[in-house]
């Protein structure tokens, strides 16, 4: 029997006055692994104690990363392909999600078909989507949900990783940011909250690379009032752009990796409170990632959760302090890491040709790959010397090595 630790609670413009919505947003969906039987057996159990939390909210948004479908074809990429059962779909119909977030790198996994079956699924269960269509400009088109007499829009994007983004048929919401930016000032001028979801950035790692950074805020000057991000599997920090909250990565949610390893079993969702269009109040919502699902954290790792996220949101206090923490990484990954990857995908086209095909394809295509080589090359060229700091440096090394 857990305590269950108080969520954050951080109030900006318009404390104090009653919210006119309320939005939670979830991050990483799939009925895989250990996951797979929890979902179909008990999909309302799988969320623990977290179920009252994810119901409060008057919208609820996640990211569906899997296809639900019975399509037995998957197609050649570059990582995992993920795949629920039709039923998996209750899952999400259960809490109820009323938005699922489909620019992501596994809705395709199953090709065309998958899709298909997906997108016809979750609208039958009454889930909207948003993110990834069957032509170009569904993918590319903003939601928008009127809740409690507001206009709530939602733009999702995605880094169209194994090259998913639509480009004249199918695909996902791909990383167009200008294309983004002109979604985000066309949904201002209608008037009410303007929420962008980015599933983007290194995986594993706790602080976003400065593409991400940058991307993240010209998307918040651009005039969206939060900008969330996932993909990572991990969380990382929170930084305030004016009145806009700008969080970085949620961490998994519903997502089974095989692995103790602390911050790959811990994540948080976040539930805006708006008045107007802007965020009053900014909860956070942490918990452990289990074999059986998911739990709130008890007192004490509650305390230490808030200690961390305070760590991984310090650099953006300063101008170029999400670079130095970049920098850390770069000393972690540094020369052998490289090495490393670069042969493990020469050992795969070897043994499979097309698999490793897929995966130098995308470490060359994709941002969150082709950006870690070129800083990572042009700086050992040029006999950069790092200019990390030492407490990113700890932040690092805790990441890849505290287990639960």
């Amino acid at each position: 029997m857990t305590t269950a630790q108080p969520r954050q609670r951080v109030r900006r413009t318009g404390a104090g006055q009653p919210p006119r919505a309320s939005v939670l947003i979830a991050s990483d969906w799939a009925p895989i692994r250990a996951f797979d039987r929890l979902l179909s057996e008990d999909p309302a159990g799988a969320y623990g104690d977290l179920l009252p939390v994810l119901r409060r909210a008057d919208l609820r948004i996640v990211n569906c990363e899997s296809a639900l479908t019975s399509a037995d074809r998957p197609v050649w990429k570059s990582g995992a392909v993920f795949k629920g059962a039709p039923d998996h779909v209750s899952g999400l119909a259960v809490v109820p999600f009323d938005v699922a977030c489909l620019a992501n790198n596994h809705v395709f996994d199953y090709g065309i078909r998958g899709f298909r079956d997906t997108l016809r699924l979750l609208h039958t269960h009454g889930i909207q989507t948003v993110g990834a269509g069957l032509t170009e400009e569904s993918a590319h088109e903003p939601l928008t949900r009127r809740i409690n007499r507001e206009n709530i829009h939602l733009v999702n994007l995605s880094e169209g990783e194994d090259q998913t983004a639509a480009h004249g048929g199918p695909g996902v919401f791909g990383w167009d940011i200008p294309r983004a930016i002109a979604s985000i000032q066309q949904c201002k001028k209608r008037g009410g909250p303007m929420i962008v979801i980015a599933h983007c950035g290194l995986e594993y790692v706790p602080f976003p690379p400065p593409y991400v950074v940058g991307a993240f805020r010209a998307m918040a000057d651009a005039g969206a009032d939060a900008v969330v991000g996932h993909h990572p599997h991990v969380p990382q920090g929170i930084e305030w752009r004016g009145h806009t909250p700008i969080v970085y990565s949620l961490g998994n949610f519903l997502f089974y990796q095989p692995t103790a390893l602390l911050h790959r079993k811990t994540g948080y969702c976040v539930t805006l409170q708006f008045v107007g269009s802007r965020v009053s109040t900014l909860d956070l919502h942490p918990y452990r990632i289990t074999d059986t699902g998911l739990r709130a954290l008890d007192r004490s790792e509650g305390t230490a959760f808030y200690r961390m996220m305070a760590r991984l949101s310090k650099p953006f206090a300063t101008a170029h302090g999400h670079e130095h923490a970049w920098d850390a990484y770069l000393e972690y990954y540094g020369a052998d890491g490289f090495d490393a990857e670069v042969r493990g995908i020469l050992e795969k086209m070897k043994t499979d040709r097309q698999k490793g095909a897929a995966m130098f394809r995308n470490r060359v295509t994709t941002m969150q790959h082709s950006e870690l080589w070129r800083t990572f090359l042009s700086r050992m060229m040029e006999g950069q010397k790092p200019g990390s700091t030492r407490a990113a440096t700890r932040t690092i090394a805790e990441y890849f090595t505290s287990q639960v």
